[in-house]
């Protein structure tokens, strides 16, 4: 939850305004203020406004009383010291420089180009951190297998944890490796969104973009099961039609389905268990996908909704037998 109190006015109204005009998330906003307020803090730092001497209390600086004069006195690298400081002091990745540095320039280009309370932009000229290029992580088919045997277990279902759940499990789980849906699209699924007679599910993925995803009978086959024992009797009213309960008849929230993922991965005995998160079964089905379905790298985007291609292209490098066979087949291998 955002403390507005301890924000500067113009903050909370740039909150307001990508809340409501660029219409983002709640996380989103969120986000944003965590991301500019640790900005504006070490901001009073390195300007000398702050009453501490080392950059291990720069989170403790209040900053609801800057003003706009200390805003128009910030140069890019200023930004650049903050990137630098975020690398040395939390080991930040390229990744989260990233986000950090969309944040900044959303926040600027509000303050400048839109709301004109300061005469020049600092961020204009500031460049994404270089990301690493690191290939997904992801279970091999027959891990995969091997964890839908698992959670199909009546024995290891009641085995670990406090899940009794292994209908819910297993649909859950069958979603995620079928058709790589994000988790905030998982647990939010209501059963209205689902189209039994054309087997097709509609999700709201990131930006609020709706799309359509298709389910094979696998994934048709788990959730019939699912229902036939959800519960129809004591469900919160908020969640009557949300697809997947917690024991506490609510929607299922994302450390549960979190939790419930790790379990049934170190039930299944996949080696380094711990290292495969929610995530990482997106990653899996967007990979046995292109390696085994022959999925044209387009429908891949269009079924993981991601809306850069490139995002998608890092499927097209995870497995390099598909590399050695491709260079197998050269005509010109045996010449």
């Amino acid at each position: 939850m955002i403390d507005r109190e301890d924000n500067p006015y113009f903050l909370n109204d740039f909150l307001d305004y990508t809340a409501t005009i660029l219409n983002k998330s709640p996380n989103t906003v969120k986000e944003y203020n965590y991301d500019i307020a640790h900005f504006l803090k070490y901001i009073k730092f390195k300007f000398g406004m702050s009453e501490y001497e080392d950059e291990g209390h720069v989170k403790d600086i209040k900053i609801d009383d800057m003003t706009l004069d200390t805003l128009k006195k910030i140069k890019l690298p200023d930004i650049h010291a903050f990137l630098a400081y975020l690398k040395a002091d939390y080991r930040s990745k390229p990744a989260t420089l990233a986000r950090k540095v969309a944040s900044i320039r959303v926040f600027f280009k509000y303050m400048c180009n839109k709301m004109k309370l300061i005469p020049d932009n600092p961020a204009l000229d500031l460049e994404t951190p270089k990301p690493e290029k690191r290939l997904p992580k992801y279970l091999t088919l027959e891990q995969s297998k091997s964890l839908l045997d698992t959670v199909a277990d009546p024995v290891n279902s009641k085995g670990h944890g406090n899940h009794n759940n292994m209908e819910r499990n297993y649909a859950m789980i069958t979603l995620l490796l079928n058709c790589g849906i994000r988790l905030n699209e998982l647990i939010n699924i209501n059963i209205s969104d689902i189209d039994f007679e054309d087997s097709k599910l509609s999700v709201i993925g990131k930006g609020d973009k709706e799309r359509t995803i298709y389910l094979n009978q696998a994934c048709i086959s788990a959730i019939n099961q699912y229902l036939k024992v959800r519960p129809k009797e004591g469900v919160h009213f908020n969640s009557k039609d949300a697809l997947f309960l917690s024991e506490q008849k609510r929607r299922i929230s994302r450390r549960t389905v979190q939790y419930i993922v790790k379990e049934e991965i170190k039930a299944a005995g996949i080696e380094k268990a711990n290292t495969y998160s929610v995530h990482k079964l997106r990653h899996t089905a967007a990979t046995l996908m292109y390696k085994y379905g022959d999925v044209d790298i387009r429908a891949l985007q269009e079924l993981l909704g991601h809306e850069s291609i490139s995002t998608t292209q890092i499927y097209t490098h995870v497995d390099n037998d598909q590399v050695r066979d491709a260079v197998e087949k050269n005509p010109l291998a045996n010449y």
